[in-house]
């Protein structure tokens, strides 16, 4: 395959930046996007030319680090991958590429396609523990938990925070990864002793860090890798609501 490539590049947090057009040649479909982004690194380096900075670590779809906005999307035209899982063979033969780093306030770009994303590192930090006086070390099969809440919390962890919700939604919210780390804690009895703080705290750090309102067109699902449903947005909001009630 031979693809056109429009990407973003930038110097720095404060420098002005632009797209500039690349050319690769003889892709594999069977190629991973990073690969095929390595290949393109590898021949601006024989070219004595600076290579493109992007994310990436695991490459298995576990991190969210390969924070990319391709043609468009959070992460590219596949449905529930990352960027690491997506390859080269959902393209086709001449197509032209934009990539694109994430775009938001809370975000800032450190270089070209790298983005900071230490916002939600605060959010967590605000209020995603846990702290419980248990004596003795329990067997963790021995606590009774419902099976539906033990499923519902199970599914809120996936959250990889990626941050993909907050590049789709139009106002750059952050709701749909605050409800999941939210909501992982509220389902189980290990986390409702600091519930009511931990809700109103991170809510909080997320509104302080300029993330903006939940714009209810459910892109923030639609695009999200592991498919965290916005129901856990409702369930946060029912925690905020009765964290600041009672």
């Amino acid at each position: 395959m031979d693809l056109t490539l429009e990407i973003w590049r930038q110097e720095n947090p404060k420098a002005k930046g632009k797209f500039e057009t690349y050319k690769v040649q003889n892709i594999s479909p069977d190629c991973s996007f990073l690969e095929m982004l390595d290949i393109l690194n590898e021949s601006l380096i024989d070219k004595v030319q600076l290579p493109i900075n992007f994310d990436h670590d695991c490459r298995e779809g576990i991190c969210g680090m390969c924070s990319l906005y391709i043609n468009g999307r959070p992460h590219g035209p596949d449905n529930e991958v990352t960027t690491c899982q997506l390859h080269m063979r959902k393209f086709k033969d001449g197509d032209t590429i934009t990539i694109e780093p994430w775009r938001s306030k809370a975000f800032p770009i450190i270089k070209d396609l790298m983005i900071n994303r230490n916002a939600f590192d605060q959010i967590i930090q605000a209020g995603g523990y846990i702290s419980v006086t248990t004596g003795g070390v329990p067997d963790a099969n021995s606590i009774p938990i419902n099976r539906n809440d033990a499923e519902l919390a199970m599914d809120a962890s996936a959250c990889i925070g990626c941050g993909a919700c907050v590049s789709a939604c139009k106002n750059a919210s952050a709701m749909l990864f605050v409800a999941a780390k939210v909501s992982q804690f509220a389902l189980l009895p290990q986390g409702k002793i600091e519930a009511k703080d931990r809700v109103k705290a991170m809510v909080a750090k997320m509104d302080e860090l300029g993330f903006g309102n939940c714009s209810n067109t459910f892109a923030c699902e639609a695009e999200c890798p592991k498919k965290i449903s916005v129901s856990n947005i409702a369930r946060m909001n029912r925690e905020f609501l009765c964290a600041n009630i009672s």
